[in-house]
């Protein structure tokens, strides 16, 4: 039976509903954030009780509830069908929806298809990538569209990079993905995920930049965690399971204890540790 722990660092959050100004708040405060990917009304609602953050529709539908090999036949259609779902079972976490594959390869697109995730319910967009990208970022924010901009491992970048593998672990890659920080930051990103980079280049760069950083295997050092849902379950989605992913159903003894469980050991620093991190 899981028993929620009591310390300060990870008491239970006030219930007020989250606003994008609140992430740099959150930053400036030392506030980890909780992030979870959520396809429905029904997780989405239970997230919402366990106190989580930050809700995302990700692109990662694709590989754990379509059961494609990887997330480039999503499309702007699903991410805003599933976004219209999730956005029914939250009153408090920050809901943000993923720019499927090419859905941001010039600034329209990106306008058309993040139009469609905010009137289906997000409060902002997430996209891959630096690069051309940059404009893509200014220009949804010069339309009023927060943007959470991803880099490290980016898995809709899986047939150039030949897998799935960690970024960033030589030094010349390490200090590109430094600029690109910094880059996607200045143009207006108010969020950032680091995805499979080794936990010094994350740290460095989330005390390197404004804007909050959310980690996915990149160590402990970043301003928050993400899981997808069906990793957190320990559900087999016949994909190979990544380092960074831990079975937090086996501690929680429930689907909403295994979300407690995760948003406390991320609140007070238990997770990611060594064992789910990379150097």
């Amino acid at each position: 039976m899981y028993t929620p722990i009591t310390s300060a660092h990870a008491a239970e959050p006030p219930r007020k509903p989250w606003t994008v100004p609140m992430l740099a708040d959150a930053k400036r405060g030392g506030r980890r954030l909780v992030m979870l990917t959520a396809y429905d009304a029904s997780f989405a609602r239970c997230m919402d009780d366990a106190g989580v953050d930050l809700v995302l529709v990700g692109d990662s539908l694709g590989m754990v509830v379509q059961g494609q090999t990887s997330t480039l036949p999503v499309s702007v259609d699903d991410i805003a069908y599933h976004t219209a779902c999730v956005a029914r079972g939250l009153s408090r976490a920050l809901l943000i929806s993923d720019l499927p594959f090419q859905a941001d390869a010039t600034p329209e697109r990106a306008l058309d298809a993040s139009t469609r995730c905010l009137q289906a319910g997000a409060a902002m967009v997430k996209l891959e990538g630096a690069g051309h990208k940059l404009e893509v970022i200014r220009f949804l924010v010069e339309r009023e569209i927060p943007v959470c901009a991803h880099l490290g491992l980016t898995p809709q970048s899986v047939l150039r990079l030949g897998g799935y593998k960690v970024q960033g672990r030589d030094e010349r890659a390490a200090a590109r993905l430094r600029e690109d920080a910094r880059a996607v930051a200045e143009a207006g990103a108010s969020l950032l995920v680091l995805e499979c980079v080794p936990s010094q280049v994350a740290a460095d760069i989330t005390a390197a930049v404004s804007i909050p950083t959310i980690g996915i295997g990149a160590g402990p050092q970043c301003d928050g965690q993400v899981l997808v849902l069906h990793d957190l379950l320990g559900i087999n989605t016949g994909h190979r399971r990544p380092k960074f992913v831990k079975d937090f159903l086996a501690d929680g003894g429930s689907v909403a204890g295994a979300m407690h469980a995760f948003a406390d050991a991320v609140r007070d620093g238990s997770f990611p540790d060594a064992a789910h991190s990379y150097e």
